[in-house]
């Protein structure tokens, strides 16, 4: 049964500046496997912002909004083998998230020069 639903759209320029000016931005915000990921994209601030939309989807999904106990470098967008976009959870964000009880997340990314997007849908 579907839970929750989460929309997030976003300029890739945002992302971009964000992490241009700020120093720690993207460890703040990215997995170290997200980064390894997006760095050698040629068009790697699209990749980003793709993945920064799909975790702010993710929490809109969840219904509560962002919660304690949780960082976003610790909920990750990764790719199946055969390119699909998958959620996963790590450290601290992955033991408060269990108790969400969430069966199976669906992740959808897109993204063109100045604009990314991400849909995730919830089922408990």
């Amino acid at each position: 049964m579907v839970t929750g639903v989460g929309i997030d759209l976003i300029e890739v320029e945002r992302v971009m500046s964000s992490m241009k000016k700020e120093s720690g931005f993207r460890e703040l915000v990215f997995s170290a496997h997200e980064i390894a990921y997006c760095q050698p994209k040629t068009n790697r601030f699209e990749h980003y912002a793709a993945r920064y939309a799909a975790k702010e989807a993710f929490f809109k999904a969840i219904g509560t909004g962002w919660l304690d106990g949780t960082a976003f470098n610790e909920v990750e967008i990764l790719n199946a083998p055969n390119g699909k976009p998958e959620i996963n959870f790590l450290g601290e964000t992955a033991a408060t998230l269990k108790k969400l009880k969430l069966k199976n997340i669906q992740v959808s990314l897109t993204h063109l020069k100045s604009m990314a997007s991400a849909v995730v849908v919830i089922e408990k």
